[in-house]
């Protein structure tokens, strides 16, 4: 199966029904499939040939689905960008994945602009919104005058449909290229779990640069329902639309669940009858938050693992776990479920031997939704699939109902809001300040955001600086996500006989107490 094959489907079935509404604009599965359409023929007659990559940055819109679908079509490689990145790593990662073609929304055109001398292989540049800049590209026009026919593409279930970033120990950034087949399977993976039927509305408040994300926007398309699109997480507007805007499911990370019930003062006199279920994943839940969720929302809730290199989803924690959970077997809440239908994981040791349920070492997992692998990366594509398994990087323990319990990373990335934060990243730029002689960035515990960027400081022998002033060296430098919340400073920071920062040393402090040390998308 390919992506644009659901599209195509419910247009000729559904014609009628809403795919995509968004503030007062809207598509129907017919308007959607023609505009999805007149997009591939622009993308052809730009140039692009099949397997080309081009750059989209921009917050949620109901642009953002039309682009996934119509470069489907076209068999062409959209590479989401992280709209909260700085400028200088949206360089890196249009350079490193040779786009031909960039498109942004208005807000973002300035950054671009300040990085166009950097880009290596870009030769046009599309404004979403049009208009003004002469550098830029009508979106609309440019769309407009192609036909809306199927374009005269052969695209196959085994290339590649997307290219997300992400990023190991290294801090930089990798492409995880995603072929339709792989997508096509999480796709019917999640709809195992969460129960979307047709004419379901489902409210799309990620964003879509986002693995998650991306993969429920295409699971209710599957399904033939409709995406509600959100630009931003803003508390009210969603506990507004879960409430009155007849929405049958949705997707957040745990701190949108707290935020919505903590800063919306009505949230437990609203109604939600036609709240189905609340999927969330990305980080720990706090059994208090879900408890309170499930008594104001009265729905459903689910729960998801995976990462990027995975679509999305390779684990869940289904209602009746969470019923199960809450009722009688609370050290449910701290497991991340059992394998998606079609998955298999395996906890190893260094060499890859199976380790007994109960011991702690590297998930593993098998599927049809697994990455073809790293752009451009075959050393490090064959080292995190090797032996036909994909390493998570990820330490974890299965008990002897199947349960996976993530414990801690193999790797020192940090998920702060669902948000991935690559600590080198962040001392890259924290070695650049001048009175730091060493840095060593940790994510510690958060009840809002599940984990906060810490960052340990060294200084130079005779200077000085605050935190306030290290953190505000970091405005501009990275996106602000990645940016400390708070700095310890040490006279020295812990390593073993090879130089390398023990950072389990070093969260160990702050950690205790805590069951549940990481959990990710």
């Amino acid at each position: 199966m390919r992506l644009h094959d659901y599209l195509e489907f419910y247009a000729r079935e559904r014609p009628n029904v809403d795919f995509v509404v968004m503030g007062d604009r809207s598509l129907t599965y017919a308007e959607a499939d023609a505009r999805a359409n007149k997009l591939a023929n622009a993308f052809a007659a730009a140039g692009l040939q099949k397997g080309d990559r081009f750059t989209y940055v921009s917050k949620n819109s109901l642009e953002y689905p039309i682009v996934y679908f119509g470069a489907s079509k076209a068999g062409v490689v959209p590479v989401p960008l992280n709209y909260r990145l700085a400028p200088p790593e949206w360089a890196y990662i249009v350079n490193d994945s040779q786009s031909k073609m960039l498109l942004s929304s208005a807000e973002y055109q300035e950054g671009i602009d300040a990085i166009r001398g950097e880009l290596e292989t870009v030769g046009k540049y599309i404004s979403i919104e049009g208009g003004g800049e002469s550098r830029w590209d009508d979106f609309n026009v440019w769309v407009d005058g192609q036909p809306d026919s199927r374009p005269a593409r052969e695209v196959d279930h085994g290339d590649d449909l997307y290219q997300m970033y992400t990023s190991g120990t290294t801090g930089r950034p990798k492409g995880t290229v995603l072929a339709h087949e792989a997508v096509t399977a999480n796709m019917t993976q999640a709809t195992q779990i969460i129960n979307i039927e047709q004419g379901d509305r489902d409210l799309i408040i990620a964003p879509l640069y986002h693995a998650a994300a991306a993969l429920t926007a295409f699971a209710v398309v599957g399904m033939g329902g409709t995406l509600v699109i959100h630009e931003d997480f803003i508390p009210p507007d969603v506990v507004r639309a879960l409430s009155q805007g007849n929405i049958a499911y949705t997707t957040m990370v745990p701190a949108m669940i707290q935020a919505c019930l903590v800063y919306v003062p009505d949230v437990a006199e609203r109604n939600y009858d036609t709240l189905k279920g609340i999927t969330y994943g990305a980080s720990p839940i706090a059994e208090q938050t879900l408890r309170r969720a499930m008594e104001v929302f009265k729905c459903d809730f689910t729960q998801v693992y995976g990462m990027t290199e995975l679509t999305a989803c390779v684990t869940s924690m289904s209602p009746s776990d969470h019923s199960r959970a809450l009722e009688s077997k609370s050290e449910l809440l701290l497991s991340a479920g059992r394998p998606v239908v079609g998955a298999e994981i395996r906890i190893v040791d260094e060499d890859d031997n199976d380790l007994p349920n109960g011991t702690i070492g590297e998930i593993i997992v098998n599927g049809p939704q697994v990455m073809k692998g790293y752009w451009n990366l075959q050393d490090e594509s064959d080292e995190a699939l090797r032996g036909g398994w994909m390493h998570t990087g990820d330490a974890g323990v299965v008990d002897d109902e199947g349960y996976l319990y993530v414990q801690d990373r193999v790797k020192d990335m940090i998920v702060s809001g669902g948000e991935n934060v690559y600590p080198r990243v962040v001392e890259d730029v924290l070695f650049t300040h001048p009175a730091v002689a060493d840095s060593a960035v940790i994510g510690v515990p958060d009840a809002q955001w599940g984990e906060a960027v810490k960052a340990l400081v060294v200084l130079r022998e005779g200077a000085s600086a605050t935190d306030e002033e290290i953190m505000e060296f970091c405005l501009g430098k990275l996106g602000g996500f990645e940016r400390p919340r708070s700095v310890d400073f040490v006279t020295e920071l812990p390593r073993n006989a090879t130089g390398k920062v023990l950072k389990r040393v070093l969260r160990e402090p702050y950690w205790e107490g805590h069951g549940r040390r990481v959990a990710g998308v």
